[in-house]
């Protein structure tokens, strides 16, 4: 059985662009090529939010009221919640004075049970190495 190790990196802002949300639309459409795979391959997608991409891990985001679109919380929890590992850069989230408390770090209340992970860059970088395909946002 083989595993393909998908690796989508966001490192853009959430404003004014649909690149995040593309981002996550991909890793979370990504479990769907299975279809396509060889019978008993996997895809293993996995999602990291690096440099400003770390600030579309705000919670509370207004983006319904000041954009018109939907919010990027809710995208992320909906990843959680089809359990899409979610990792968030630790070195970035304390370069904007950010913890844990800021971020969406769980889709408890929607019965997700897989959390975001805060992890070191040296980590991140370990799966974009691993990645049989790395894509870029």
């Amino acid at each position: 059985m083989a595993i393909k190790k998908f690796a989508f990196i966001v490192e853009k802002l959430p404003y004014k662009s649909e690149t995040s949300r593309l981002a996550l639309t991909h890793a979370i459409a990504s479990q769907t090529v299975e279809i396509y795979l060889e019978d008993g391959d996997n895809v293993e997608p996995v999602i990291a939010f690096i440099g400003d991409g770390v600030l579309n891990m705000l919670k509370g985001q207004k983006a319904l009221d000041i954009y018109g679109v939907t919010s990027l919380e809710m995208h992320i929890k909906n990843a959680l919640l089809l359990d899409l590992r979610v990792l968030v850069c630790k070195e970035d989230l304390d370069r904007y004075g950010l913890t844990e408390d800021d971020i969406v770090m769980d889709a408890e209340e929607i019965g997700g049970e897989l959390t975001t992970e805060v992890v070191p860059y040296e980590k991140i970088h370990q799966e974009m190495e691993s990645a049989d395909h790395l894509m870029f946002f």
